[in-house]
């Protein structure tokens, strides 16, 4: 019932957002008398935060035209080279004859979409042919595709990775080092040629039970049925995915604020007194950080209480008992992929140490084909995103994949 009780909110609120968004307009814009008001750029911005606090926000696009190849500017277009019923395979190509290595970026899919690895992408394109996984919200897709598991989640790669053929790169962040690490090593034991050259893990719940962070505690102090009865509903009549289980996306949100929840007031506080003092800038700014961070989407209810269970509770990946389609996966077969881990210091949600754990558990990798990365004052989203990812982490991610590629 929790998904329909969010509609109907959502219905409730519109009415208030319809005189927001007039008020917003009215007072706000300088061809309109209010606007001269001594109050007016109060009420416009408050008008304004009521309609960002309470509005949905829709899947944003990645808007990656063009980028740098060699000195020379050049264009970039999205394809999509595979769709799945879950997922599609996207292709950003250059408009360039250089042939740079090929890069698969794995994205999560623990909340929000792909797009929130675009300056993963945007930084990567100048010296790389990138390829990335596009999850579709599970709303959308008709229960007539059925379920989605973990183990679907690792097929799905795989087939990914055999599509890009050999001298591959894959570089999988957060959540989806896991299913990667077992997708790689399953190719490793069957000795497929099409086994990536290198795998970059960044930020990933490898093995939880070191350093644990208070995502990992709250997984583990609830048990299965908890979550199986507290936060997977029915997507509502209104979608294509009508009756499919899920996790809706507005719960991992509301996790996500619960996380640092004055540092968000905060900012909603500061993007108030942009507005009032006129600092476009500043506003701006506060709109491309949460038009992104508020655009969420729902994920398989299986494939969610899977993970919880298999990586968060189990750890049945460090522990050697990880099974993918009744299969025992075996990190230790891997050897010819060369191995780099990446870290940050500060990071709140995959704490130090549980990416780096891959590179006992591939103990069939040679010490020179592995590499470990510790990233001084950086939190979770500074591992794939900003200014220090840019300068300091990609370099070294692309030094490595030439070195080993």
């Amino acid at each position: 019932m929790i998904y329909q009780v969010y509609e109907m909110q959502h219905s409730a609120w519109s009415p208030w957002r319809r005189w927001a968004e007039f008020n917003a307009q009215v007072f706000g814009s300088p061809f309109s008398l209010l606007s001269y008001l001594p109050a007016a750029k109060k009420v416009a911005a408050g008008c304004e935060l009521l309609l960002r606090v309470t509005q949905r926000y829709d899947k944003p696009e990645f808007a990656l035209t063009e980028t740098v190849v060699g000195g020379i500017r050049v264009a970039v277009t999205e394809e999509a080279v595979a769709t799945r019923a879950f997922c599609r395979l996207l292709h950003f190509r250059r408009d360039t004859s250089r042939e740079d290595p090929r890069v698969l970026v794995v994205a999560p899919l623990s909340g929000h979409h792909a797009t929130l690895l675009r300056d993963t992408v945007r930084a990567l394109l100048p010296n790389h042919d990138v390829y990335i996984t596009d999850w579709i919200n599970a709303r959308n897709v008709p229960l007539t595709e059925g379920p989605f598991h973990f183990d679907d989640y690792v097929a799905y790669v795989q087939e990914f990775m055999r599509l890009l053929g050999p001298r591959l790169n894959v570089i999988s962040v957060c959540q989806p080092t896991v299913p990667v690490l077992a997708a790689i090593a399953l190719m490793a034991q069957d000795r497929d040629p099409l086994t990536p050259r290198t795998m970059t893990m960044m930020g990933g719940p490898i093995d939880t039970r070191i350093n644990p962070t208070s995502v990992n505690e709250f997984a583990t102090t609830h048990n299965l049925d908890w979550f199986r009865n507290k936060v997977i509903s029915r997507v509502p009549a209104k979608y294509p995915g009508f009756m499919r289980e899920v996790y809706p996306g507005f719960l991992q949100h509301a996790g996500f604020v619960a996380m640092n929840p004055m540092r968000h007031f905060q900012a909603h506080v500061d993007f108030f007194g942009h507005l009032v003092q006129g600092d476009g800038e500043g506003a701006a700014a506060h709109r491309r950080f949460y038009d992104e961070y508020n655009a969420v989407m729902d994920l398989p209810a299986e494939y969610y209480l899977e993970t919880l269970e298999r990586v968060f509770m189990q750890h049945q990946l460090p522990r050697g008992l990880m099974q993918v389609a009744g299969r025992l996966v075996e990190p230790q077969a891997i050897r010819a992929t060369a191995l780099f881990t990446i870290e940050g210091e500060l990071d709140d949600i995959s704490g130090p140490g549980q990416t780096m754990a891959a590179h006992e558990l591939c103990s069939g990798i040679p010490a020179r084909k592995k590499q470990h990365m510790l990233a001084p004052g950086i939190g979770h989203y500074g591992i794939f995103s900003g200014r220090r990812y840019r300068e300091m982490i990609c370099p070294q991610i692309a030094e490595f994949i030439r070195a080993h590629g």
